[in-house]
């Protein structure tokens, strides 16, 4: 048995044909833990839909009313990018209640997974990016609003920069000159000179939220995170590791957290489709015991997701996943 839950549901497929998001790898994340003996039925736990009010938290009554009454304009679903429907409006009420429920689950055993969620492109009046609405940002809310938290930490991992979650806790930061990296040794030397990433220091309010992201990707435009990381493409694993480590060790000097959401996307894989970095399957592994291995040191509540991950085959993405359970069994055990 797993010291922490796994929150899932088979009801998190969602119903968007044949598209380059794969929704099929939440069935076989499930699956493939069962069969590699990492996890028992007993360590998943089946989560509720999130409530309209829980969106609403975040996301504004007009945008939640065209999602159910499904007046989403021809501009509003081509932004979202997959096909509406109310199944689908289903399938992220239901991934919001996972992401909540993992939350939940998070602060009471320190850990939690939710095989699912991550769909940080999600604005509080649009969805972008393959993101109807904002699970994490639902669920940090959500915490907040019942007193269990007061502050909390976003430590986004996608390829893709975080720009829903960076606008809905926007606050009154403000943008800094970038940073160097405190671990320049790590990031480079004289025969192999460091990769031209960039840090952005913004102030945070009761959120803070880092973006660890490749700088010439989607979305074009990307509101400011409390820190920006814009990695050149080709950034492989030492150098990833090296500005993810700066990266929370600024943050938490800057801020203390009652609980890190992290967004451990898959598709900073180097034969990623919608990806151009070029992190190794260990190298996801080793930025997955990071993230775990600093919160455990700092006894900080840790809530994980998955977001994204287009491998041309699904089975890397799926061991991709998989690997963030054993490293999180590896890093907790």
């Amino acid at each position: 048995m797993l010291p922490f839950k796994l929150i899932y549901s088979h009801d998190y497929f969602l119903p968007i044909g044949e598209h380059v998001f794969q929704a099929e790898k939440y069935r076989r994340v499930h699956d493939q833990l069962i069969a590699d003996h990492v996890a028992e039925p007993s360590d998943f736990v089946n989560p509720e839909p999130a409530s309209d009010q829980d969106v609403l938290l975040v996301h504004i009554p007009q945008y939640v009313q065209k999602l159910k009454n499904g007046n989403l304009s021809a501009r509003e679903e081509q932004e979202m990018e997959v096909p509406y429907s109310p199944e689908l409006v289903r399938a992220f009420w239901l991934a919001a209640g996972g992401s909540i429920l993992a939350a939940e689950h998070a602060l009471r055993d320190r850990l939690a997974v939710n095989i699912g969620g991550g769909f940080h492109h999600a604005f509080p009046d649009h969805g972008e990016g393959f993101c109807m609405i904002n699970d994490v940002a639902i669920a940090v809310r959500r915490m907040q609003r019942d007193s269990k938290i007061r502050t909390a930490m976003i430590v986004d991992c996608d390829v893709h920069h975080g720009n829903g979650t960076a606008a809905i806790f926007a606050g009154t930061r403000t943008p800094r000159d970038p940073l160097p990296s405190t671990s320049a040794p790590a990031l480079g030397s004289a025969s192999r000179p460091a990769p031209r990433g960039k840090m952005r220091h913004g102030h945070a309010g009761d959120v803070f939220t880092i973006s660890l992201h490749q700088r010439n990707n989607y979305p074009a435009w990307k509101p400011h995170s409390s820190i920006d990381v814009d990695l050149p493409d080709g950034t492989g694993d030492d150098d990833y590791l090296a500005w993810l480590d700066n990266a929370l060790s600024s943050g938490l000097r800057q801020f203390e957290p009652d609980l890190i959401c992290y967004i451990a996307g898959a598709d900073p894989y180097q034969q990623d489709q919608l990806g151009g970095l070029e992190l190794s399957v260990e190298g996801l592994k080793r930025r997955d015991e990071l993230v775990f291995r600093v919160a455990k040191a700092r006894n900080i509540p840790l809530m994980v997701t998955y977001a994204g991950g287009y491998a041309a085959r699904v089975e890397d993405t799926v061991r991709i996943h998989c690997n963030t359970v054993i490293a999180a069994k590896e890093v907790f055990d």
